[in-house]
């Protein structure tokens, strides 16, 4: 593990946030991750015999990003 310097920690107070960072954040505010993942979790696939799957808080947080995504699209493009 890396220990940060001095300059390090003021970098990282004093930097500003991407574009991702905020839209992402915005959408951990907005949605109610624990409650999803609870009501998805008896239906997600399971580890078993083949390959992995991937974590459900990560196929949700896809889900909705693309989707999000993909409709910001349409309404700029005046699809819908």
């Amino acid at each position: 593990m890396n220990q940060l310097s001095l300059a390090d920690t003021e970098f990282t107070r004093k930097r500003r946030k991407t574009r991702k960072e905020l839209f992402l954040g915005r959408m951990d505010e907005l949605i109610p991750w624990q409650q999803l993942e609870a009501q998805i979790e008896p239906f997600y696939p399971k580890a078993g015999n083949g390959r992995r799957p991937y974590s459900l808080s990560t196929m949700l947080r896809i889900h909705f990003m693309q989707s999000s995504v993909t409709s910001l699209l349409m309404v700029r493009l005046n699809i819908v």
